[in-house]
């Protein structure tokens, strides 16, 4: 009977190179990928501050119209303590020398990363004298 040689056992293991390219791997993606992340988080905020100012305005707008107001009243204020930080104004004027069309203008202002932003919306509404 003859013996087999033993064979000498292979460990599986990773070897220093390995885990040292892993780690200058990982600190190179890794700051970028957080940036990356960054700026995704912070466009969804100016986006979402930006969708609630237009539905802020359009909301304004259509108050200003059904209820008339765009003639008398005070055409500013802020968007109350539901909206903090949005304030909206109103303006009204001529459009293109049509006595019986008025042109409203609603602008929504807030302050987003120390910067003045705003969203404005326009329309006309018919005041039946020419």
């Amino acid at each position: 009977m003859t013996r087999l040689a033993a064979s000498p056992r292979r460990v599986n293991a990773f070897t220093l190179v390995e885990v040292l390219a892993a780690l200058t791997l990982a600190a190179i993606i890794l700051p970028v990928a957080m940036r990356g992340i960054s700026l995704a988080t912070t466009a969804a905020g100016d986006a979402r501050r930006r969708l609630e100012a237009a539905a802020l305005a359009e909301s304004k707008l259509t108050d200003l119209l059904v209820t008339g107001e765009w003639q008398t009243a005070d055409l500013s204020g802020d968007c109350g303590p539901d909206w903090p930080g949005y304030t909206w104004k109103a303006e009204v004027g001529d459009w293109g020398g049509e006595a019986a069309l008025r042109q409203i203008t609603v602008r929504v202002d807030w302050i987003a990363r120390s910067r003045a932003r705003s969203v404005t919306l326009t329309t006309l509404a018919y005041t039946g004298s020419q």
